[in-house]
């Protein structure tokens, strides 16, 4: 089931393209044309649409600027749209619109739904979208990583479960590994940390302050600093509430608020107003005796012994020396407290290093040992799983007129002393195991097998990778595959199996393909024809869809160069009636 289409391009002032329309099918498309028709400028607009480098020598001369735009449509929850809703974009009724403009000058501009997105976006967006597979232009599969995940997804559960497994394992080992580096590789700082505490604490127990203390002994610092003017006040101040006894003729408050009362009392009975004045004299003589009384007391206990001052001062400096180090002067002692308790956590943390140090080592040499096993189950089933597919794409690739060609994959591993021990070796590892996967090709017997992109011509290459998507049909969830000239250098039976191959692929992907041979063309689902007007450009009537009639006289073309010759024609029916009859 294909979860992602691409349904039509606009091409406008590109190459020999005026204005054109390419609308493609779900299932395949086959892009046919005479030779200089402006094929290969499908192929480039999607390059294009995908994140491509931008040419300007691909604008149309006398045009300022080329434009291409496209239309896919995808699932709300797929991850290209999620993604391109991450930037910002919006579908538009199920459908993303990408855009991509390119100037004379070189300047490149894209547009992801409606909103300018940088270029990059489009190439990460790319390799969920299309797998485009031509003579110059090789993408997906020819990436290692690619081949590595489409063998693990050919492989199933048997990779799938180990992988899972090791991918949690290795998660935890960068920790603890992470975690392990940063306390020994500060050990010497840690240790300056952990000495600076310990003498700050030490300090600050040694004077061991309390909460609130710098503020009262600032106020017993003011108090004693001015003994013998308080207590001058208090005694005068007693002595006008109660009397000098040294002064026996003298007035006080006392005996004065106490004979204004006795007048009072003489007369009270005859007005109850005046009787409330006379006890609220005799509440003020009773509050003159007690403020009288304390005054007295407070005279008395008044200490004026530089001594005890001495010590206070004495005190108040080694408070103000703890603030000025440990605490905000502002704040008071208080901060010095509750900086010397978070200091004795850290402090703590600090001096179980040792401790942690020997935890962390024996953890990560219990991970490293389980990462090996469980690499060890990764490379047993996908050198399984290879096999398997190197027959399949091997046995495709005999019937693509490549019958001595040979498929294999090469899965190695690094030596690396700090890596995981597999098989009795030391190999470097990753978050996907420790097996470097990479596809082989032995085109002919006696030829050694190399990497895919070395050991094959671009029309085989474009073979091999027909052949190796058609083995991974449903298990590569790249919903669009375009193969330019996949059909270089073959014809007659091999042309008719490349079809097929082609038509088998669509059932579960779309598939574009630009071709010169009719028995490809065949088994499209739909035909497209690209050609030029007299001026030499192509129009938007330039690229149409070819139906019935149109079609047979194009495959007609193809066959012989004549579009009206009797036995081309019926060579095109009997073409198109076996491909329907397959497909």
């Amino acid at each position: 089931m294909v979860v992602s289409v691409l349904e039509e391009m606009r091409i406008r002032s590109l190459g020999v393209i005026d204005d054109a329309v390419v609308e493609l099918s779900p299932g395949f498309t086959a892009v046919t044309g005479e030779t200089g028709a402006g094929k290969t400028m499908v192929v480039t607009s999607l390059g294009l649409l995908l994140g491509g480098r931008a040419d300007p020598a691909l604008v149309r001369i006398g045009a300022g600027k080329a434009v291409v735009e496209g239309r896919v449509t995808v699932p709300a929850d797929a991850a290209v749209a999620l993604r391109a809703e991450e930037a910002g974009a919006e579908l538009d009724d199920g459908a993303l619109l990408i855009s991509r403009t390119v100037s004379a000058e070189g300047r490149s501009r894209a547009h992801l739904g409606g909103r300018s997105v940088p270029v990059g976006l489009l190439a990460e967006l790319a390799d969920d979208l299309v797998a485009v597979h031509g003579q110059t232009d090789q993408q997906g599969l020819l990436k290692l990583s690619r081949q590595r995940q489409a063998l693990d997804r050919y492989a199933g559960d048997a990779v799938a479960v180990p992988l899972a497994k090791y991918a949690e394992a290795y998660k935890r080992l960068r920790a603890v590994t992470a975690e392990l580096e940063e306390i020994t590789t500060r050990a010497r700082e840690r240790a300056q940390e952990a000495a600076m505490l310990r003498f700050g604490l030490d300090e600050i127990a040694a004077v061991e302050p309390r909460p609130g203390e710098d503020a009262e002994l600032a106020e017993e610092a003011e108090r004693l600093g001015h003994a013998e003017a308080l207590s001058s006040a208090a005694t005068a101040a007693h002595a006008a509430l109660a009397g000098d006894p040294e002064d026996p003729e003298g007035i006080d408050a006392a005996t004065l608020v106490a004979g204004a009362q006795r007048a009072l009392q003489a007369v009270r009975a005859h007005d109850p107003a005046l009787a409330a004045l006379s006890d609220r004299l005799g509440e003020i003589g009773i509050l003159l005796g007690d403020v009288a009384g304390e005054l007295a007391g407070y005279a008395g206990d008044l200490d004026a012994d530089p001594l005890r001052l001495a010590a206070v001062e004495e005190r108040r400096a080694a408070l103000n020396g703890l603030m000025r180090k440990y605490g905000e002067f502002d704040r008071g002692i208080d901060a010095v407290l509750a900086w010397a308790e978070r200091s004795a956590v850290r402090l703590t943390e600090l001096d179980n290093d040792d401790e942690r140090i020997e935890e962390l080592t024996a953890e990560r040499d219990a991970l490293r040992a389980e990462l090996g096993d469980l690499a060890q189950a990764l490379t047993d089933a996908r050198t399984q799983a290879a096999q398997r597919f190197a027959d399949a794409v091997t046995a495709e690739l005999a019937s693509l007129a490549m019958p001595h060609a040979r498929v294999s994959f090469d899965i190695r591993q690094t030596e690396d002393p700090d890596g995981v021990e597999v098989g009795g070796r030391r190999v470097a590892y990753g978050p996907t195991g420790v097996d470097e996967v990479e596809l082989l090709l032995a085109p002919h017997p006696g030829a050694p097998p190399r990497p895919i992109a070395k050991g094959a011509s671009g029309g085989e290459l474009s073979r091999v990778m027909l052949a190796v998507e058609v083995v991974f049909a449903g298990t590569d969830p790249v919903p669009t595959y375009l193969f330019d000239e996949v059909d270089a250098g073959v014809g007659g039976k091999a042309a008719v199996e490349i079809g097929r191959r082609l038509a088998k692929l669509a059932r579960t992907a779309q598939v574009v393909v630009v071709t010169h041979l009719p028995q490809v063309a065949a088994f499209a689902d739909r035909q497209l024809l690209v050609e030029k007007t007299n001026d030499g450009s192509v129009t938007r009537s330039g690229v149409k869809v070819l139906e019935g009639e149109e079609r047979i006289r194009e495959l007609s073309r193809m066959l012989a160069g004549q579009e009206d010759s009797a036995t081309a024609r019926a060579h095109a029916e009997e073409l198109l009636a076996t491909a329907r009859a397959e497909v």
